[in-house]
This record gives C-alpha cells, structure tokens and sequence, in this order.
C-alpha cells in the first residue's frame, strides 16, 4: 500500500483497540492497564493532547503520534510549546513518509493552539529516534542523563 493511501486523522473512540497495540509496540514495559488510563487522560483532555493516527482502512492503524501543548520545554525560548511525546509507524511503513505526515500534522496543530515551537526528546542511545528528529528538522539542544540512588 503506498503510503499516500494512507489518512492521516486523529483518532476516534472506535480506534482504542489499535492504538493500545501500537501504544505496547512503543512503550512495551507499561501494562495494558496503564496504557488504558493514560490512553482516557489523553483522550480527556483535548485541548491540550493530540493523537494522530496512519489509517490504512478497514479498522488497520500502521502508526500513531501522541504530542501536547506545555507550559515549557526544556532549551525552548517559548512558553506553552508543542511537544512530541512519542511516535511510532510499524516497521513496514517506515521510510514512506508517513512520520514524516504524522510529524507535520502535529506541528500544525500545536501552531494552530498558539505555538510556536515543538519540542520533543529522545534516549541518548536511541539513534533511530534521534536521526528521525534530525531528518524532520529537530536540532539537538542539549543531552542529559538522569541519575538515582537509594538512600538507606
């Protein structure tokens, strides 16, 4: 299926099922249960999150982008920014553009709230996602690593 075939368009109540599988194959160390609840925050508050969806028809989602409008973010000049919390297209529609669309149909919408800038984030050794961000445009501002220690 050519990747113009496919419709970007946020998502609907009849695709919680879809999203929830893409939502596991993206963020698999979260429970079922988890997901459902931040799946109805998210859905609960739209206007200020966005859940685009790559819609190959017949009920079949092929990727899906959830992004926000915050306060700040971190190396942003701006307040209140769009932000791309996590994207994800499955592994054959990859390459096709369709991030790219997914991508391009959130920034709109976050200008369309006001912003103007996007903010996103990656795990410094994830460089899939950090060459995808650079390919879109994303320049790195900053790298951070997060430490922890249990105190007895």
């Amino acid at each position: 299926m050519a990747s113009d075939q496919i419709a970007i368009r946020i998502v609907t109540e009849s695709d919680l099922n879809e999203w929830l599988r893409l939502r596991k194959l993206l963020w698999d160390e979260n429970a079922d249960e988890d997901h459902r609840n931040e799946m109805f925050e998210i859905i609960g508050h739209g206007d200020t999150q966005l859940v685009a969806v790559a819609d190959a028809g017949q009920g079949r989602l092929v990727g899906f982008l959830e992004a926000s409008i915050r306060p700040f973010a971190e190396d942003c000049l701006t307040d209140f920014v769009g932000y791309l919390e996590g994207w994800y297209v499955e592994p054959e529609f990859r390459r096709t553009g369709i991030g790219r669309r997914l991508v391009a149909f959130a920034e709109q919408w976050a200008k369309a709230k006001g912003c103007s800038e996007m903010g996103s984030d990656a795990e410094i050794g994830n460089e899939t996602s950090i060459s995808a961000h650079l390919g879109l445009g994303y320049q790195i501002t900053s790298r951070l690593v997060h430490f922890r220690k249990v105190l007895d």
